[in-house]
């Protein structure tokens, strides 16, 4: 597809900007540009997600049609930019900005500006390698990108013949982002962009939940360090993968809720926490475990600013409990319209096909648990923790999980029932290795759970002036946690799904090592003016204490580092090292030796002449490279060529006929492909690969 419309990406960005400028809050609202940013992300998102179900819906999902789309939201934005100048001529966020910036270079202290640095190195080497690596994820392989193919090839959303039927059943949000880079450029290579965006807003959002819950400076680099330097966000932040993203939108929800317990909401953000829920439904089901409690946190906040006008900043008193409950009952119905109005085509097309909004039986028993006594909540959540907190330490990971398994039976429970057991996976894994898919995060786990547990026994203690609001969003972040060891089975990937909740978590810690700093620094000074024994010894425990927590942070930085240096599967350094590895060798760093069986069965399938190319796949089998090889890559793709599924587990999209393709490509396993290969067709293996030619 030809890269003609590129230019046009600068106008999402120039809109993006725009809308900051529109949409910046009045003074006296905390963090101002990062809540502009929330604004203009979501209403950026949002828009994408409309744009892709509306051109899906007239068959129209073309490049001049997605153009023309964004050139209108362009000429939106600007007004709306335009409208808000002349409305203030003082309105100067930008000049603020820079100010605020130079400020912090003359009063920051030499550890604020190693955080700030740490953090500014590290987002700029994950830009480095997102722009450099080409798009090697395994689920991308198998299901991501070729779900974005498949709505190029045909123009429209409409369900395929498939036999993956994640590229159908598994909500398209992040997808339908790429989708439009994909159009417009006429290829992959930005697509790492979109996650890198969504882990550069989790680190400016965990700030302002910070400073949202009366952290100081110090306090939210502390939670943009701490979330910069866990090596799953580090690798994540180049990947194609889709849990930065949804991360990212939960977070909004989060910092748009804690605006709620300080005054009474508006029609705008109302229709803000609508878009962020929405855009997390579409993006991956399973951040509305983090979104709804934030958002009954919200609404409770809501009832009693509206009832009783005693929350902080309230405004005018409520007008009582009837009225208040009434107009809380209203915004919590509209903003499940908003997100309704997101996600409701796809949950529409997935009843349609399946007979139900979550999609078939296959993919609501393998991840859902299917046991929720008590007992096996316990065992669950167990086992999720000892993955997310794994070391390189082995006897240490051997002693927990043998602990484990001995609590397990001790109550009745088998640790690898698979009821709450994804598929045939065992307990436990190795998961401290920095792979994208399943690295642990020890570091940044043990610090937000001590800082969560603080935050909800002794709030006063790391937050003086925001205690009820720490308390009541670490309430809100420990329920997050409970619904996801209740609802989401334990699998070897599961550090991906919990992701949300850890940086939901990091403003707690932040606070907690904050505070612990903060009385380092007092009790020293008064053990410095006094001769009693008491200070002293406090002065000592503070002093160990902060030098753990100092040598935790460095800890957390040189795993960072590591990450983005070793990290697998793009890395900087060493064996497949992204400067030293060629483009289509990169995609295949892991599964090296199907690089050129993909490529020996394209040269076949381009020799035979074939227009009409039958696939042949199971359900983790990887389908991107044939999309590369048989349309868009040289010197074998032909945009004209037709890539049909021979195999379907959808109902209703019964498979193509064998007989009616003029190439058949398989991957996997070689008697599926054999059974589905017309008599006297030649068909050739090469490992994982192979393809069959009608005869000569």
């Amino acid at each position: 597809m030809s890269a003609a419309w590129s230019p046009l990406l600068v106008t999402p960005v120039v809109a993006f900007g725009a809308l900051v400028y529109a949409t910046w809050p009045p003074a006296g609202t905390i963090a101002p540009l990062r809540l502009a940013v929330v604004r203009a992300a979501l209403a950026v998102g949002a828009y994408a997600v409309l744009v892709v179900e509306g051109l899906g819906a007239l068959g129209a999902l073309t490049a001049p049609a997605v153009a023309l789309a964004w050139l209108l939201f362009l000429a939106g934005a600007g007004t709306l930019a335009g409208l808000r100048r002349r409305r203030g001529a003082d309105h100067r966020p930008w000049a603020s900005a820079v100010g605020r910036l130079r400020g912090f270079r003359r009063t920051a202290g030499r550890g604020e500006l190693l955080l700030a640095g740490g953090i500014g190195l590290l987002v700029v080497a994950e830009l480095v390698v997102a722009l450099l690596a080409e798009p090697n994820n395994f689920d991308s392989q198998t299901y991501h990108l070729p779900k974005i193919e498949r709505w190029v090839a045909q123009a429209d959303l409409t369900p395929w013949p498939t036999a993956i039927h994640r590229q159908v059943t598994i909500p398209p949000g992040a997808e339908y982002l790429l989708l439009h880079l994909r159009l417009l450029t006429g290829g992959d290579a930005l697509y790492n962009l979109v996650q890198w965006a969504a882990g550069v807003g989790c680190l400016l959002l965990v700030a302002r939940i910070v400073a949202q819950l009366g952290g100081g400076r110090r306090a939210q680099l502390l939670a943009a360090f701490l979330i910069g330097t866990t090596p799953m966000v580090t690798l994540q932040a180049t990947s194609t993968q889709t849990d930065l993203v949804v991360a990212a939108w939960t977070v909004c929800v989060a910092t748009l809720a804690l605006d709620g317990l300080r005054r009474r909401a508006t029609a705008g953000e109302m229709l803000a926490l609508g878009a962020a829920t929405g855009l997390i439904a579409i993006t991956k089901t399973s951040g509305l475990l983090g979104a709804a409690p934030m958002l009954v946190l919200w609404g409770v906040a809501q009832l009693r600013v509206t009832t009783t006008g005693s929350a902080v900043d309230a405004g005018p008193a409520g007008g009582g409990w009837w009225r208040g409950t009434l107009r809380t009952a209203g915004a919590s119905v509209a903003i499940l319209m908003v997100a309704a109005t997101l996600a409701g085509p796809f949950l529409i097309r997935m009843t349609a096909d399946f007979d139900h909004p979550l999609g078939p039986p296959r993919l609501r028993e393998s991840i859902p648990m299917q046991r929720h006594d008590p007992q096996s909540i316990l065992v669950n959540g167990l086992r999720i923790a000892h993955t997310a907190l794994d070391t390189p330490i082995a006897p240490l990971r051997d002693v927990s999980a043998a602990a484990i398994e001995g609590v397990a039976r001790l109550v009745g429970v088998d640790p690898q029932d698979r009821a709450i057991t994804f598929g045939t996976t065992t307990f436990p894994v190795r998961s401290w290795y920095p792979d994208e898919d399943r690295v642990a995060f020890p570091l940044a786990g043990t610090l937000c759970l001590i800082g969560g547990t603080l935050a909800l026994l002794r709030p006063g203690r790391i937050a003086p002036a925001r205690a009820g609001a720490v308390r009541a969003y670490a309430a809100a972040v420990g329920v997050a946690v409970l619904l996801h060891v209740s609802t989401i089975k334990w699998q070897p990937w599961g550090n991906r799904l919990i992701l949300f909740a850890l940086i939901l978590a990091a403003p707690l810690a932040a606070l907690w090592l904050d505070a612990l700093f903060r009385r380092r620094a007092t009790i020293g000074a008064g053990a410095g003016a006094t001769d009693t024994g008491r200070p002293r010894a406090a002065a000592g425990r503070r002093s160990v204490a902060a030098g753990l927590a100092v040598a935790v942070l460095a800890g957390s930085a040189l795993a960072g580092v590591l990450a983005i240096s070793y990290g697998f599967p793009r890395r900087l350094v060493g064996a497949g090292s992204l400067l030293t590895t060629s483009d289509w060798d990169t995609r295949f760093i892991r599964r090296p030796q199907w690089a050129e069986e993909f490529r020996w069965a394209a040269r076949q399938v381009d020799e035979a002449g074939a227009r009409r190319v039958g696939l042949v796949q199971q359900n983790d089998n990887w389908e991107y490279p044939w999309w590369l090889l048989l349309r868009d890559g040289a010197p074998h793709g032909r945009p004209d060529r037709e890539i049909v599924a021979l195999q379907s587990v959808l109902p209703q999209r019964p498979a193509a006929d064998p007989a009616g393709v003029d190439a058949i490509v398989c991957t996997g396993n070689r008697d599926v492909c054999a059974d589905l290969v017309p008599d006297g067709w030649q068909l050739e293996f090469r490992g994982y690969v192979g393809y069959a030619v009608p005869p000569t």
